[in-house]
């Protein structure tokens, strides 16, 4: 992947960060005026201006957790429909960060708290935003690696 290749229209982008079983976490403030308040969620948001998918999932990263990250870490990146707008379009990543330190990690200022869950309690949970369950078990289907 490379800082320079062209993508069309896309709404936004969400990575998920695994380091051995577990994927890294947000909870979501719990607002009424947000979508899936209180619940589970991957790093990631909405598109600025002209950035790429790889841009806006790691600027949305260090804005979320202050952690940054460079492109050859990610090792699967797939283009979807999105979940509340299926005419949209969304990026969605993995990496694998086996050396990533919970020091490292600093919740900024959305969000209630972050958290390394298992991989499988991620997929079942229903307090997870709920597309990215599905992504995050097609990956893993795909893959064969069950984190």
């Amino acid at each position: 992947m490379t800082m320079s290749e062209d993508f069309g229209p896309f709404d936004g982008a969400k990575i998920a960060i695994l380091r051995g079983g577990h994927v890294l976490t947000l909870l979501r403030d719990d607002r009424p005026d947000i979508p899936y308040p209180n619940d589970w969620d991957l790093p990631g948001g909405g598109r600025e201006g002209v950035e790429s998918p790889f841009e806006t999932v790691a600027r949305e990263l260090f804005e979320e957790l202050s952690v940054e990250i460079a492109p050859e870490r990610v090792i699967y990146h797939r283009e979807e429909a999105g979940h509340t707008n299926p005419g949209g379009r969304v990026h969605f990543f993995v990496a694998r960060w086996e050396t990533l330190t919970d020091g490292e990690i600093c919740l900024g200022d959305e969000g209630q708290s972050w958290a390394w869950m298992p991989v499988g309690d991620f997929v079942t949970r229903e307090d997870v935003v709920t597309g990215l369950r599905g992504r995050l078990g097609r990956y893993l289907a795909q893959s064969g690696n069950l984190a």
